[in-house]
């Protein structure tokens, strides 16, 4: 009965979205929710491809507790109408009583109305000749276009396909805006201002996306053990975590690969991860990046982390390698030992998960989350390629389409039960992902040239040989 109470007191809400990395909206409000323990509830189950949800919440702090964390959030308004036509909208809004729209604006507050569309322009002239239509609403308050102290939000809904915009909108939305999303925050982490950065740098949105999907929150430790670069400690710290990377390129860590600015000829003295978390005032959360194979953990049995979010090599624009060798027996001599430098052998993708999940049973604390990228071939995909464990439960997957053959799934992982001895990491299916995508990918003008002259030096050889 207190459930079914709640249900009533609860607010109707509109919640907007960026139309971009639409798959990952759900899992990141889902983690969100889970964080905070806020109760939301569909009054409309939101179609995959449409920008918007209707649901109901306890209270607008709820709301705003939601929106300061997410990226995918564009803005949230109180919903007070919606229709399919603009007239059925009008008519709702003037069957409400005057004291509805004062409980919501006081005389003395001012106001204003904003006019958004979805796929399809308006001038300013027939923003301004939609907003005139509400003339009728019983508002006593002034209109202030800057800064006012209420916005009601008018929205025009077209459809997601800008080759086929319809005459009328399919949908029309009208309330009181709430509060906007953390949208703001991709700006300003942006590659094309951070100090240091490598070809392989997260996207600061998925990098966002991640850390929240991590439930990542004041205090937690964070790991990222093929950290790169660095970027997704930077989205981890902004979010309260404590942040560590590991990584194998030595070169890298130490801020002295080849520049990625197509510009810059020569790295600056100082690009690190560390100089990057300085840049956004969260050097305090930083404590350090070490080199590491990674198939070699060196940690303590009992250290534990609150998350591990990271994106392995897949082989293709960065190496995947461990510390090895193929000679038999090789030993290192005393004297060549303290300036020796460890050569490198394959390390396969089914083996790279395969520590990472085993890692991750090891010294990921129970309830902690896993996020990671895991590389497919979407015409032969399966869950049944993915890597798993019993005790590893899987509580997102989320698709981000890299080319017609290709793409990439955001895996999060909620460590639900520590392992038993002899519990089985399942790693048998996973595709040899480097060597399918060389085979089936076609070839550059430059290869094929190569190839082509290759061929003709053959013949070449073969025709003097004859002679």
């Amino acid at each position: 009965m207190r459930y079914i109470n709640n249900m009533r007191k609860m607010k109707k809400y509109l919640l907007w979205f960026a139309n971009e990395n639409i798959e990952f909206r759900r899992p990141e409000i889902d983690s969100l929710l889970a964080l905070m323990n806020i109760k939301m509830k569909f009054l409309q189950e939101p179609q995959n491809s449409e920008p918007f949800w209707i649901v109901q919440f306890e209270s607008e702090d709820d709301v705003k507790k939601l929106a300061e964390r997410s990226v995918s959030l564009k803005m949230c308004l109180e919903l007070w109408a919606y229709a399919e036509t603009t007239t059925k909208l009008h008519d709702i809004l003037k069957s409400y009583q005057k004291s509805f729209y004062e409980s919501h604006i006081a005389t003395e507050q001012s106001f204003k109305i904003k006019v958004e569309t979805f796929c399809k322009h308006f001038t300013q002239k027939e923003k301004v000749e939609k907003i005139e239509q509400f003339n009728y609403l019983p508002v006593e308050g002034t209109v202030k276009l800057k800064d006012p102290d209420v916005c009601l939000q008018y929205i025009e809904y077209y459809g997601t396909i800008p080759t086929k915009v319809p005459d009328e909108p399919y949908y029309v939305f009208f309330g009181k805006w709430i509060t906007d999303g953390l949208r703001q925050l991709i700006q300003t982490l942006s590659l094309k201002s951070r100090k240091f950065i490598g070809n392989t740098s997260m996207d600061p949105e998925l990098s966002l996306l991640m850390a929240n999907q991590a439930q990542i929150k004041n205090g937690d430790m964070v790991l990222d053990p093929f950290v790169g670069s660095g970027s997704l400690l930077i989205a981890a710290a902004q979010f309260g975590g404590y942040v560590i990377g590991t990584d194998i390129n030595y070169l890298m860590l130490h801020g002295k690969t080849k520049p990625s600015r197509i510009k810059q000829k020569v790295r600056e003295i100082n690009e690190s991860i560390k100089a990057n978390m300085e840049q956004y005032k969260i050097g305090h959360r930083y404590l350090d990046v070490l080199v590491n194979d990674f198939s070699c953990s060196f940690w303590r049995d009992d250290v534990k982390f609150d998350a591990i979010i990271t994106d392995p090599p897949y082989g293709i624009r960065e190496a995947t390698e461990r510390v090895g060798t193929e000679k038999e027996n090789y030993i290192v001599s005393e004297e060549h030992l303290s300036t020796h430098i460890p050569s490198k052998v394959e390390y396969g993708i089914s083996r790279i998960y395969g520590d990472l999940i085993s890692f991750s049973l090891k010294h990921l604390k129970l309830g902690g989350r896993l996020v990671c990228w895991f590389p497919i071939f979407r015409e032969t995909y399966t869950e049944d390629g993915l890597p798993s464990h019993p005790c590893l439960k899987l509580v997102a997957n989320s698709e981000q389409v890299l080319s017609k053959l290709t793409s990439r799934r955001l895996l999060t992982f909620e460590k639900i039960e520590e392992p038993t001895p002899g519990s089985k990491i399942n790693i048998q299916n996973i595709l040899d992902f480097r060597e399918k995508y060389f085979e089936t990918r076609e070839e550059t003008r430059s290869e094929k040239r190569i190839r082509e002259a290759e061929l003709r030096n053959q013949n070449r050889i073969k025709y003097l040989n004859k002679k």
